[in-house]
């Protein structure tokens, strides 16, 4: 008989007073017990590059201190772990953290602005290769929901290199794998815990009118989601994955939207977002937002579907709809080798009919 598989469980600080002002090297085998998410380690390194042990920030509760590393855009205080690795006159930064105050935008969201270039990496991950915020040659990958960004910060590294690095990625505690995908995404979120303040940030390739700064988000109960969604018309269910979390968002007088996490047994994610017709911040027909990607309208029982996506063989895609019975969607994926667009639009319409069949349920009626 199969035993579930025990939640994670992590530590963190009591106090925002309480942060490291430089955050401590610590080997990742050690630092996973104070991360919500999973840490990887590098198995293999570039030409000769050392191996040098990272740096870890602590979770705290939301406050304003004088740290080293800690977020400069919010009061937040959440996990993350950096780790240089150099050689030979070069330097690249890896940095490890759980992206959870918004999907992550076109799935590499340091990427954001750059054509991004992608590459498998085994077990139908997907690396992005790219130029990040800063102008550094970088490069971008979710692993088992963690997302793990490289920035060049001297010398030249090879397209191979780079993919080779995350190839390489290993877990550091191969038992907090399971645990940690098992746990729901509203127990992980820093954001779905504490009030801290929002980071408005693009989402995908169509433009999301952004929440603001202040907290928003109801966290519906883990133990409660499945009930909550079918009393709303929501499946719970889309292809290979299942809702695990849910949320209402609003504007402080009235619930404007309702998200839901969808994750499968190997990390991949959905987030959908679904509203009354006009009556949140999904407007129609969708404005393309600044990254580069492809868009097309697709057709649905008659109806479009505007889907935008940054590989036709990977994802990650972003679809907008509207269904007959009043109410306006947006469905965002993970990249994957088994995520493109075809298998994605498989999942919109699974969605739509089963929304379809609640009859006069209505979402957050």
């Amino acid at each position: 008989m199969n035993r579930p598989v025990p939640l994670w469980r992590w530590q963190f600080l009591d106090r925002a007073a309480d942060l490291d002002r430089v955050p401590p090297a610590i080997e990742e085998s050690r630092a996973q017990e104070w991360c919500n998410f999973v840490l990887w380690r590098p198995s293999r390194l570039p030409r000769g590059c050392d191996g040098s042990v990272g740096t870890l920030r602590r979770e705290a509760p939301p406050g304003r201190v004088e740290a080293e590393g800690r977020t400069p855009w919010s009061d937040a205080n959440p996990a993350g772990y950096r780790t240089e690795i150099s050689g030979g006159g070069r330097r690249l930064r890896l940095k490890q953290f759980l992206y959870d105050w918004a999907f992550p935008a076109a799935d590499h969201p340091c990427l954001w602005g750059s054509r991004a270039r992608p590459a498998e990496i085994g077990s139908g991950r997907v690396v992005w290769l790219g130029t990040d915020y800063l102008g550094h040659r970088a490069a971008s990958a979710r692993l088992a929901r963690t997302t793990v960004e490289l920035s060049v910060l001297e010398g030249e590294f090879t397209d191979e290199e780079l993919v080779a690095l995350f190839a390489g990625l290993r877990p550091a505690v191969p038992d907090a794998v399971p645990r940690v995908l098992a746990t729901p995404f509203a127990e992980l979120s820093y954001w779905a815990r504490y009030p801290a303040a929002m980071v408005s940030v693009p989402t995908g390739v169509f433009h999301f009118h952004r929440r603001g700064r202040e907290h928003e988000g109801d966290w519906v109960p883990s133990d409660r989601v499945e009930d909550f969604l079918t009393a709303q018309g929501v499946p719970v269910t889309a292809g290979g994955f299942r809702a695990e979390s849910a949320a209402t968002f609003g504007d402080g007088a009235a619930v404007r939207e309702l998200d839901v996490v969808y994750s499968s047994p190997s990390g991949g994610e959905l987030r959908l977002t679904a509203q009354r017709t006009g009556g949140g911040r999904l407007v129609f027909p969708p404005e393309r937002d600044k990254h580069p990607a492809d868009t097309e309208i697709r057709e649905l029982d008659g109806r479009p579907v505007h889907l935008g996506y940054s590989s036709a063989r990977f994802g990650a895609c972003d679809a907008w709809w509207r269904h007959p019975d009043g109410y306006d969607l947006r469905l965002l994926g993970s990249a994957g080798a088994d995520l493109g667009p075809q298998a994605f639009l498989g999942l919109v319409g699974a969605i739509d009919g089963a929304l379809r069949l609640a009859g006069n349920a209505a979402v957050l009626g």
